[in-house]
């Protein structure tokens, strides 16, 4: 009688489902893996006087206005640093002549008295709601501002062969240096910063960390018109523009689980998606409709890859022979006093390493 076949583990549908735990455990602030020249955490913008994160909808509209707004010399707004016209003054900073303002928005609530209703009973509990608008600087527009001095770079990197030859694979054109990770359509570049500005984060390490850059990057790439078409959106933060990156993030979450850069889903990858989540108005099929787009894409680079070729096999060779060293220091760090086996003893058997792919 046959043995009954073992049904093909669905990695995409494991993944997926963690991700989906992990958002739900509401998971911190969203950390970008590198930092910049100056110092300055890339991804939350900072009240320059407070100190206090920008929080909701007034973290994409700064994300926004970082994106698309230069200083009247034409410089990026290229830091985290951000306060109203006053604020400055009040640090001893000084705004620029010509400089444009950017937009944030302060909810608030008051109460006022009210009457009982003719039933007598209190409908109205007396609280308003009202929206304030501030306008605010960043720190590039303003003189007599330091920001902190550079920290030291951290060097080259031993990047993850297996996602290297991945990407390499697919013919991407990849453009190394500077500040930015992005994907440029009307150039068709992978753009990746300098990796000696890669730090890592808490739960992955640099060379982990610019992988699942990379592969982010790379799942971009695909949404290409010659490649699977899918609709990037035009305004920062607009629904479009979140879709993609669902589906980026959730591609490079699978990615790195096939390649052995993740041994599981880490915190990053669920942060990064809550976030997008949250400007969907967590719209509770978000994510399972870009983990199908994700899986598609995924797929695609999967279809580019030349025949023989399995990085995937490579790398779980490799974390299996680090694996197999290991457990024999270990085994002879605590072995026992030799002695000699009976005659009629077993053999010693070791699990059998795996056949590497043609």
């Amino acid at each position: 009688m046959p043995k009954p076949s073992t049904p093909r583990r669905d990695l995409y549908a494991e993944v997926t489902q963690k991700l989906v735990a992990a958002i739900e455990a509401n998971p911190g602030d969203v950390k970008m893996p590198w930092r910049r020249t100056s110092g300055q955490a890339l991804w939350r913008p900072t009240n320059a006087l407070t100190g206090k994160h920008y929080r909701g909808i007034n973290v994409v509209m700064l994300w926004g206005a970082a994106e698309t707004q230069v200083t009247a010399e034409g410089r990026p707004l290229d830091s985290n640093q951000w306060a109203t016209y006053a604020q400055w003054q009040e640090i001893g900073a000084q705004v620029r002549k010509g400089e444009k303002s950017s937009l944030i928005v302060k909810y608030g609530e008051y109460e006022v008295a009210t009457e009982p209703s003719d039933s007598g009973k209190a409908d109205d509990d007396g609280r308003r709601l009202y929206l304030k608008a501030y306008n605010v600087f960043n720190a590039a527009q303003v003189d007599n501002f330091a920001l902190p001095e550079a920290p030291p770079p951290l060097g080259p990197l031993e990047r993850i062969q297996a996602a290297e030859t991945f990407v390499a694979n697919t013919g991407a054109t990849i453009v190394e240096g500077g500040e930015r990770a992005c994907y440029v359509p009307s150039r068709d570049e992978i753009h990746m910063p300098d990796e000696a500005l890669f730090t890592g984060t808490e739960t992955m390490s640099r060379a982990e960390s610019y992988a699942a850059v990379k592969l982010h990057e790379a799942l971009h790439w695909t949404s290409h018109a010659s490649r699977l078409n899918r609709e990037l959106g035009k305004r920062f933060g607009d629904h479009q523009y979140a879709a993609e990156e669902l589906i980026a993030e959730i591609g490079s979450a699978l990615i790195c689980a096939e390649l052995g850069v993740s041994q599981d889903v880490r915190a990053d990858h669920a942060q990064y998606l809550a976030h997008w989540l949250q400007i969907m108005k967590a719209d509770a099929k978000a994510i399972f409709t870009a983990a199908a787009a994700a899986e598609r894409a995924a797929d695609f680079l999967k279809g580019l890859q030349p025949p023989g070729a399995d990085p995937v096999n490579d790398r779980a060779l490799d974390v299996y022979d680090a694996q197999m060293r290991q457990a024999a220091v270990d085994e002879q760090r605590h072995a026992e006093p030799p002695h000699r086996p009976p005659d009629n003893a077993p053999a010693n058997r070791r699990t059998p390493r795996p056949r590497r792919m043609p």
